[in-house]
């Protein structure tokens, strides 16, 4: 697959999606489609550093291939993190940024469908899975139970948490489970890794995809395995 070049892209829109968090609408104007695979990302050139590889940082895509030539990023701003003190503070509604993607093998294939598929991420690593999972509701392709599971510490955190809801009454077998772990609510609490234990409790054939911070991960693959699936089953997209 050849390296997809450079390009400029022109920041259409900024939202403040949370108290730190921001949805980034980028368009690509030499394009006339910018076309990807829900799960894949680009990484953006940002004047921080002298050395080309401490200026870049990449970013999960957000939204999903719907034939423009726009695409969603969401990030949260990290203390002390260069890269996204710089997008929250310098770049504006048309600023421009220099990218280059869509890179990444973290996407769904033919055979993950016929199992049970467990979407499980932090934060903003919901990103990708909210690219799958509306492009599965496009698409509509044969599937089995799909379940996104969402941990964040307070309902504040929740991204796209109504949408994701509304999208789990529109998609067959699509399952959306949001998890708190700082904060009681009328949905659940705690944390994610009990939710697909309980799920799994029977060893369905199944598939999984983690997104998000790495204690989060090491955590998820230590016990998938103690579960009894196969290493191979588990598919990996670390933050930080």
């Amino acid at each position: 697959m050849p390296i997809e070049p450079w390009r400029t892209g022109t920041v259409i829109k900024i939202e403040q999606q949370t108290h730190n968090t921001r949805r980034f609408f980028i368009q690509i104007p030499e394009l006339e489609k910018f076309d990807f695979k829900p799960g894949q990302f680009v990484t953006l050139d940002l004047p921080i550093h002298e050395k080309p590889n401490r200026r870049w940082r990449s970013y999960s895509i957000a939204s999903w291939p719907d034939g423009t030539n726009v695409f969603e990023l969401c990030i949260v701003l990290l203390e002390g993190g260069a890269g996204t003190t710089y997008l929250f503070n310098e770049i504006t509604e048309g600023s421009q940024i220099i990218l280059r993607g869509p890179v990444g093998i973290f996407t769904l294939q033919e055979e993950n469908y016929a199992k049970e598929l467990f979407l499980i991420c932090t934060g903003t690593g919901i990103a990708p899975f909210r690219s799958m999972a509306q492009y599965i509701k496009l698409h509509n392709p044969p599937h089995n139970n799909i379940h996104l599971i969402f941990g964040c510490r307070t309902q504040q955190d929740l991204l796209y948490h109504n949408e994701l809801s509304a999208l789990q009454k529109d998609l067959p077998n699509f399952f959306y489970h949001p998890v708190l772990s700082r904060e009681e609510w009328s949905g659940r609490s705690g944390y994610v890794h009990a939710v697909y234990e309980e799920l799994s409790v029977a060893k369905p054939p199944a598939t999984f995809f983690l997104c998000g911070w790495k204690a989060m991960i090491d955590e998820a693959k230590h016990r998938i395995l103690e579960l009894g699936y196969d290493k191979k089953m588990i598919h990996l997209e670390l933050y930080g």
